[in-house]
This record gives structure tokens, sequence and C-alpha cells, in this order.
């Protein structure tokens, strides 16, 4: 599955949205222009003469037209504006409960382990997991408008009802949703259609006014009550042609991408019948894929199935479910599968499948191209070690010391100690200093997975304790004067993701269409891998270079700056999906131009994933002759 070409189609699916929305804005304001003509012309009396001359005139249509299009905007811009601080305020206003990465529940844990396992498939930050306690229905969503601050929420219908492997099939389809830039343009949806629909909530709120003012003045006295009436009734009308709209824009938007969604499910998991058995279940479950909290009408197009009945399938958000499952198992008989029993997880989480691959990641075997380099941590007290760093990942206490552990510096430790020393983080310094020599040994592959798994515990910090632990971070770093790569590497995951979830930073808007725009920054991007290269700076430059079509110039050695990286980095995160993809395959053929990668090339190459919005699944990286072998210790 190409996600990268996904994420072009999705753009591609705004600007349609787009243009569906302005037919429906047009088609609104002339459904008003026509409730208003006909309201002066029953309230005048004064017949076709004055109906021609002074209702029917384009000033007032503009006039009217213009009003309707200032609502409409101004509540799509707050709405945007709401949502695009990410998933995390989409997932509350639908009533989930974020779960913490310490939760004692085993259906809870369970279902956090398999996002943990996921995004370590993706190779990008672990999502905050929510869950919607009061729905027995089985569905999930995925939200956010960048893989930073993206978010995955399930119900307790599903918690309850399916076992791993088709928990784990639900979810990879919500994975898929966030690799193929879904998400994004589902929360356009969801801010446009909004809008739509506003101009019938104002017309109820006027029917519910009128009702209040007959109920408490002389029905004999003329207040205007009749008017009120007449506009209110109109305007709800007008909103439900709105809502009717709004249901076949979303139909039109999602269906398609639901399939896709399916099949992306099977390559993540590598297991149809996980997706297929939850599609059969769900099939023979009585809720269904209900979901009954208020706004999840407005946001159906966000679940994995539909959260409402439809007596037409045109203003369905989703495929029927016997069509979902015939394109995963042709050979379905048609029978569904019935739940007899709610399930059941075990309390030791060490059994865990997603559990072991996260242990299995902190220690693993970096591998490419038949290669292997010794691991940092064999044996039965390295395994140990492991699961006790896994533990730590799950408390934001010990979150905050094992990245601070990563940015230790014995040679300058002095001043690093003395600049904890001055922060009120009670517990901190203990515990940085109980992992910062183990985690020095580690190689920077393995920090970057434990960084990777730390990220969950550190977005339930509060904004002024991570402005702390932020600034604090950058001293540790900044400590000797200067910024390794490395140290690059770990600074800007923590503040990309971090900032899209705490301070509700902005992911970058595409504004370059073509590489061409951007030589520049990619000569020194590739410059920078390639002078890691042990063997031919230049080969592994013209390799890149060749990939890309473009005529670059190796830069020469000092103007690499760790600096000078970085702009350049921020400046590529502005090209569109397909322009990023490419880049990142042009940066792995780089690294693997030698036959073998270090732990700082594959580092980095997944960390400007992380700062471009645009994470590298394993699959692409095996496409390119890197292999991240996950193996047990």
């Amino acid at each position: 599955m190409d996600f990268f070409r996904e994420q072009d189609i999705a753009r591609r699916n705004t600007r349609l949205l787009t243009l569906l929305f302005g037919v429906a804005v047009l088609v609104l304001i002339g459904m008003t222009n026509l409730l208003l003509v006909g309201f002066v012309v029953f309230e005048s009396g004064d017949g076709h003469s004055s109906l021609s001359t002074d209702v029917l005139d384009w000033q007032s249509f503009f006039a009217v037209g213009a009003v309707i299009t200032l609502i409409i905007g101004a509540v799509v811009l707050v709405n945007w504006i709401n949502f695009a601080r990410g998933g995390k305020q989409i997932a509350a206003a639908l009533g989930g409960r974020l779960v913490q990465p310490s939760t004692d529940d085993p259906l809870e844990q369970r279902a956090a382990n398999i996002v943990q396992e996921m995004a370590l498939a993706a190779n990008m930050p672990v999502p905050s997991l929510f869950v919607l306690d009061e729905e027995p229905g089985i569905n999930a969503f995925a939200a956010g408008t960048s893989p930073a601050n993206a978010v995955v929420a399930v119900t307790q219908g599903a918690l309850t009802s399916l076992n791993r492997d088709q928990l784990q099939g639900v979810i990879g389809h919500e994975f898929s949703h966030i690799l193929n830039g879904d998400m994004r343009l589902s929360i356009r949806l969801a801010a446009m259609l909004r809008g739509i629909t506003f101009i019938g909530d104002v017309g109820s709120i006027l029917l519910h006014s009128a009702s209040h003012r007959r109920r408490y003045r002389s029905s004999k006295k003329d207040d205007g009550r009749g008017a009120v009436l007449a506009i209110g009734l109109g305007l709800y009308l007008i909103g439900l042609l709105g809502g009717l709209m709004a249901g076949l824009i979303k139909s039109a938007i999602s269906k398609q991408k639901e399939y896709l969604a399916d099949a992306s499910a099977v390559q993540f998991t590598r297991n149809p019948e996980g997706i297929g058995d939850a599609l059969k279940i769900i099939g023979g479950y009585d809720a269904g894929t209900f979901v009954e909290t208020a706004r999840a009408e407005e946001m159906s197009h966000l679940f994995f199935g539909q959260v409402r009945h439809r007596l037409w399938s045109a203003f369905a958000t989703h495929p029927p479910i016997e069509e979902r499952i015939e394109r995963i198992d042709p050979q379905w008989d048609g029978q569904f599968i019935t739940v007899t029993a709610p399930q059941t997880a075990s309390a030791e989480e060490a059994k865990d499948p997603g559990h072991l691959a996260a242990v299995a990641a902190i220690g693993a075997t970096l591998a490419v191209a038949g290669s292997s380099q010794p691991d940092a941590s064999e044996g039965v007290g390295g395994r140990d070690e492991d699961k006790l760093l896994l533990k730590e990942t799950k408390d934001s206490l010990g979150a905050m010391a094992l990245v601070l552990g990563m940015a230790w510096d014995p040679q300058c430790e002095e001043t690093q100690w003395r600049a904890l020393s001055e922060v009120e983080i009670k517990g901190l310094a203990e515990t940085t200093q109980r992992w910062c020599k183990t985690l020095r040994e580690r190689s920077a592959a393995q920090r970057l997975h434990l960084l990777e798994l730390c990220l969950p515990a550190l977005r339930g910090i509060s904004v002024p304790q991570y402005q702390t632990f932020r600034e604090l971070l950058l001293s540790w770093i900044s400590a000797d004067g200067k910024t390794a790569l490395s140290e690059w590497c770990l600074f800007q995951m923590v503040r990309h993701t971090l900032d899209a979830a705490l301070l509700d930073a902005r992911p970058a808007r595409p504004k370059h269409k073509s590489l061409t725009a951007v030589s520049g920054e990619l000569a020194t991007a590739l410059g920078t891998l390639a002078h890691l290269a042990e063997e031919n700076t230049e080969r592994a430059f013209e390799r890149g270079q060749i990939l890309l079509e473009l005529p670059l110039t190796l830069p020469e050695t000092p103007s690499l700056t760790v600096a000078e990286f970085g702009k350049a980095v921020d400046t590529l995160a502005g090209c569109y999906p397909l322009l990023k993809v490419q880049t990142l395959k042009a940066m792995a053929a780089v690294a693997a131009d030698d036959g073998e990668i270090s732990d700082l090339e594959i580092t980095l190459v997944k960390a400007m994933a992380v700062v471009m919005d645009c994470p590298v699944p394993d699959v692409m990286l095996e496409a390119h002759g890197i292999k991240l072998n996950t193996t047990n210790i």
C-alpha cells in the first residue's frame, strides 16, 4: 500500500470537498433569499409590482448572501480552530477518557500495547489512547491534524467484545487513516459541515424562542411571534436541507477511504482474519457499531463503522459490513460470528505480544542488508533491565528522566546536574542518575525506541511542567556549547511531538510543489547524511541525487553544520506529501549506499520523518535495503 500516494489523493479530495462545500453554501444562500422574499411578500401584500421592484433586487440578494457566507465562515473557522488543536479535543468532545500509560485495567493495557505495537511498526510517535466508556457498540476512530497530535479511541464495546487479533485489526485500520492523511481531511470536513448545518440550529433557536413567548405573552397582542415562527420554521427547514447535503458530502468523501483503510489494516497486521473477524462480529452484534454520544453524528465519518442506522445508503458514511467482509475474505460463507461472553485479558502484562514487542524494540539489534551489530542488552540481566526501562516510560517522571538521561554527557555533567538542581521536580534528579549511564551505553536506535515510548506519558504533564522540562532538556543538550546530530534528533522529536500536544503548535502548511524549489535544502540534508557514510561520500550523495532526478552539488563539509541541517529539514517539512516521501526515500538510499547502516543514520532518517510529519513504515525502509530486526533478548 502506497500510503504517501494516498496522502496526495486525500489532498485532492480536500479540493473536491471545498468545491462541494461551495455549492452547498450557494444553495443555502439561494434558499434563504427565497425564504426572505416569501416572508416580505406575505407581510406586505403589495402584489407583483412590489415584488419585482422592491424585493427581488440583486442588492438585497448579495446582502443576504454576504450575511449567510459570513455566518457560515465564522462557524467553520471557530470549529476548525478548536479541532485543529489536536485529536484530544475531538476525543474529549465525543466523551472519550484518556487511558494513562500506567493503567492497571487489563483490557485497556491490551489496547495500549496494540497502539504501541502499531506505532513501532509505522515508525511514528505513539498516539494517546482514549476509551468511550458509555458506548456498548463496537467502534473506534483516529483524530488529529498530524501524526504528532494524533489520538486513537475505542469504544468499551470494542474492548469487551473483540479478542486481541480482532482489536488489532480495528486499530490497524485507524492507523492507516493516520498514515493516509485522512485525519486532516476528516477534521476539515467536520468543520465545514458544521457551518452548513448551523442555519438549521438558528431556526431551531427561533422556534423555541417563539414558543417561549407564546407561553408568557398574551395571544391577542401582536408581538411579532408569527414572524419569528415563520422565519424560524423556514431556517429550520433550510437547515434540514443543509443536513441532507452534509450527509451526501460525507458519503461521497468517506466510503472509498474505508475500503482502503481495511486493506491497509491487513498490510499492517499481516493478519486478514483479525479485521475480517472483527467485521463478522459486528455484523452479528446487537449494538453493531452504533455510537450514542451527542456529537457522534457530526463526526460520523471519523469512525470505524456507521454510528447511526441509515434507511438510504446514499447518506451512509461507510460501505455495508457485508461488502467490507467480502473484500477481505472472498471465501466468506455469509455467516456472522456471535459473541457469547465478554472478552477478558490477562493481568500478566509480560505475556502480551505488544509488551514483548516494546521490550524487544528497546533491546533490538539493528540489521541491514544481512549485517548485524552486537546487541547492547544480551542476557537475562539485559532482559530485566529492558523491562524496567519500559516500566519507566509509562510514568511521567520516569519518562522525563529517561529523556534527560539520553542527553547526559559525562564531560559536562557538572553543568547539567547544576541545571537540574535548579528545577523543582521532586525525584527527577535521582531517577535520571539511576539511568543515565545505562542509556549512554545503548545505541541511538534503541534510545529512539525508548523516546517514542516515553511520549504518551509526557503528553500527560501540565503545560508549565513541559515548558520547564523543555528548557531543561535544551540546557543539557547545549551544556558543551554545541549540538550533535543525535542530540538534534532527540530534541526535535520531543519538541515536534509535545509542542503539538501541549502548546497547540500547528504542522507546517504544504507550500512547495516541486523539489526544484528546495534544491539547496535537499543538498544540505543529503550531504549531511552522505558524510556519515564510511566509504564513498560522493557516491552516496549521487545515489540520492539520482533518485530525486535533480542536479545537486555536494556541499563542502564545513557548511554542513547541525544548524543548517535543522533549517533544511524545517523547510522540507513544507513540501507536499509525495515530495516528502521522495525526499525520505532518497535519504534512506544514501544511508544504505555502503550496504550497511549505522544506528545514527537510521535515527536521523526517522527523526526527519517525524519533523516532516511523514512517518516511514518499516515496509518502506525494507524496500530500500534497510531492515530493523526486532528480536527478543
